[in-house]
């Protein structure tokens, strides 16, 4: 059974934030930036031969031939995959690939904890709502989205024209072809693409380690460097027969790609040339001083407060059994990750001055302005204005999150969503309005009784949720119906907690699934219930009070920052703006680089199983690994995959500007091969979707050769490498 990191550990860990955060310029640096392939050859291409890559830019990027585009994909909802193999095999991490093998997972067939590797074709697993998105192509769009916008328009009127224009072209470059096309904006709106798409729904799991290997280190390690984790699984792309992309059957075919990466066994050292493609998920680059104070010292703390709270919970009854632990495994996950990498972010950004270097940059640029006082004064205006609606999105923006990271943390009120979108339909119904009531419970009723959730461990959650929320939430901006109930109980939210959960039909699944059986009849009886009253007053409190307010002023910040990332952009000459990171698909280029953590603490580049091994013989939880490794440690069956010296390297670090979205992204030297799979940053950079720092600043990968020594040694799985295309 995975152990998990004590609630005690968990301060330890956010406590421990020792590097001596270096200055830095709010220029982009020469590690710095996530381009768009497209655009590379006229932006930076020239720095990046300069650094070390050796192929052309239309290697990178083409619409009419085979290039590394075609090899890297959109896993998931939110990681990146690349191709390894003419059969449509796929390498990822074991994080990003998790919810897939827990699905497959049972008690008694326990992928997670055991690990799984197909040994022939047919013990590959369908994944059942896994898909895999690739680009085929991506036009610049932004004259085609801005036609029609008339002088004097107001901004709804904008964005309503935008928005039809956008419909428009997706609409036309879907005409005649089974491609998926969405556009989007770029630079808070100041520029648009169009994507066309491709993607794949019948994904199979080829291969993963045990989650002592794929997550050795736990949440100890968790965005810490140095790392010694496998963090990897393997899927495999299935196509009908012309190649295109089918729902699962089983005469589908291995898919064959246009292009797949080749693996480098040769290694990496300190200032190689190292490029991440993939799909970054999100970065605030540009943000003004106002909106990094308040991430700092407002967002970020209370978050990590409200997570930790909920992660000492789950700990606590993960720990009981096997069937819990499968349960909230996933979950845990998730909240841990974000969890953790707040804490780094607020405490890295705080060492760093970030607020002061943020105004002395806009300081920076108005005095920029000097000699043209008309734009002098549009702009200085227009960083008051962002103070002053920041101010007032504060507060807000605190209800906001504890009712999305407090309330909505208790799974008794989130389940209460649907069903009352079923009684708003019932009720149409009853008074004789059309409606899609029998349509809507039909949707509903498969997801009764609800998989993942276990009453006792809800009750837990909501009991903690509920006594954070009555200490910290004013009586003033509370749901009318919760403040009662506390008062009715005199704030005693244990007690309250038990009510709501003894006399709830909603968090008994026998209960909720006989709800279905007469649903109409005994809607009376239902809407009566007092978990659904609570929950779904508290829902129409927020919609109401809080998140329309929340929603205008965001709108009035977007509006703002776009036109001060238009003022950054036409005055700033010398410097070149890469986007901020939404999902889309960016190439990051740097060096294997080590760092200097703090006054006397040097981090090298790589690590090895020697790491891996010292730290199992701690004995601590995280550190467990089975005997097998171990065992081919001790007699160094390192074959092919021991560097010069004979070690196995697991990591190594460099300073390629990645994010979440680029778990998974394949990492490749200057010659496009695949010497790695990016995972993780150190903690003391994930401030970088904030600012950058090329001093330390580190993206995470895991050692292409760890990963098949892994596949070929330790899991008897070696055939899997004849279809790669190995460069020794």
């Amino acid at each position: 059974m995975r152990k998990y990191m004590s609630n005690k550990r968990r301060k330890m860990s956010l406590l421990k934030l020792t590097a001596s955060v270096l200055l830095f310029s709010l220029s982009a640096q020469a590690d710095e930036g996530m381009w768009m392939p497209q655009l590379i050859d006229a932006l930076n291409f020239k720095d990046m031969k300069k650094n070390g890559f050796k192929l052309s830019a239309q290697q990178i990027y083409s619409i009419n031939k085979a290039s590394m585009k075609d090899a890297v994909a959109i896993f998931g909802g939110g990681c990146t995959a690349e191709v390894i193999s003419n059969k449509g095999l796929i390498l990822t991490n074991h994080h990003c690939g998790f919810s897939s093998i827990a699905a497959l997972s049972s008690v008694e067939k326990d992928y997670l904890k055991n690990g799984y590797f197909a040994m022939n074709a047919k013990e590959e697993m369908f994944c059942k709502g896994l898909t895999v998105t690739f680009i085929k192509r991506i036009d610049d769009v932004t004259q085609k989205v801005m036609e029609n916008v008339k002088p004097g328009f107001s901004e709804l009127q904008k964005d309503s024209t935008y928005q039809a224009n956008m419909k428009a072209l997706e609409n036309d470059a879907k005409k005649g072809n089974q491609y998926d096309v969405f556009v989007r904006p770029f630079y808070y709106g100041n520029e648009y693409y169009l994507f066309v798409t491709e993607t794949f729904k019948d994904i199979r799991l080829v291969g993963a380690p045990p989650e002592s290997i794929g997550k050795f280190g736990g949440e100890t390690d968790n965005w810490v460097w140095p790392r010694h984790n496998a963090d990897f699984s393997m899927f495999r792309i299935y196509a009908n027969a012309d190649n295109k992309p089918a729902e699962y059957n089983e005469s589908n075919v291995p898919y064959k790609p246009s292009y797949s990466f080749p693996i480098s066994l040769k290694g990496e050292e300190k200032g190689d040339f190292t490029m991440v493609y993939g799909f970054p998920g999100r970065t605030q680059e540009y943000l003004t001083s106002y909106a990094v104070d308040l991430l700092m010292n407002q967002q970020d703390p209370i978050r990590v407060m409200l997570r930790e709270k909920r992660l000492e919970v789950m700990e606590e009854d993960m720990k009981k059994n096997d069937t819990i632990r499968l349960m909230y495994v996933n979950r845990y996950a998730g909240v841990a990750n974000a969890y953790k990498k707040w804490g780094g972010e607020m405490l890295g950004l705080k060492k760093s001055d970030a607020v002061n270097r943020k105004k002395k940059f806009e300081n920076d640029f108005i005095e920029l302005l000097k000699n043209e006082p008309v734009k002098k004064e549009k702009y200085s205006n227009l960083l008051n204005q962002l103070e002053k609606t920041y101010a007032e999105y504060a507060p807000l923006s605190k209800q906001f999150d504890y009712f999305s990271e407090c309330l909505l943390g208790i799974d008794g009120f989130r389940m209460m969503r649907g069903f009352m979108g079923v009684f708003d339909e019932l009720k149409k119904k009853q008074n004789g309005k059309e409606n899609k009531f029998n349509a809507l419970l039909k949707e509903t009723a498969p997801a009764i009784p609800f998989k993942n959730y276990n009453k006792e461990t809800d009750k837990k959650l909501c009991k903690a949720m509920l006594e954070i929320y009555s200490k910290e939430v004013p009586r003033t901006q509370r749901p009318f119906y919760l403040d009662s109930l506390l008062g009715a109980y005199n704030g005693n939210t244990s007690a309250l907690t038990d009510f709501l959960y003894a006399n709830s039909n909603f968090v008994e699944n026998e209960k909720a699934k006989n709800m279905y059986v007469n649903f109409e009849a005994n809607a009376n009886i239902y809407e009566k219930d007092p978990l659904y009253l609570l929950a779904s007053s508290v829902y129409l409190h927020y919609q109401k009070a809080v998140i329309p307010q929340v929603s205008y002023l965001e709108n009035q910040i977007n509006q703002l920052q776009k036109e001060y990332m238009f003022g950054l952009k036409e005055n700033m000459k010398g410097k070149l703006f890469y986007p901020d990171a939404n999902g889309t698909l960016r190439v990051a280029y740097g060096k294997v680089s080590d760092y200097d953590a703090k006054d006397g603490v040097h981090y090298q580049h790589f690590t090895t199983l020697d790491g891996l091994i010292e730290k199992n013989k701690t004995g601590e939880e995280d550190f467990y690994v089975k005997p097998r490794l171990i065992e081919l440690y001790q007699k160094k069956e390192f074959g092919q995959y021991a560097d010069k010296n004979g070690k196995l390297r697991t990591a190594f670090i460099g300073s390629n500007h990645t994010t979440g979205g680029n778990s998974g992204s394949p990492v490749l030297n200057g010659k496009g091969e695949l010497i790695g799979t990016n995972f993780d940053r150190n903690w003391e950079g994930t401030m970088s979707d904030i600012m950058y720092n090329v001093n330390f600043c580190r993206n995470i990968t895991l050692d292409i050769r760890f990963t098949l020594w892994i596949v070929d040694k330790y899991a008897g799985a070696g055939y899997l490498l004849n279809e790669m295309k190995i460069l020794k």
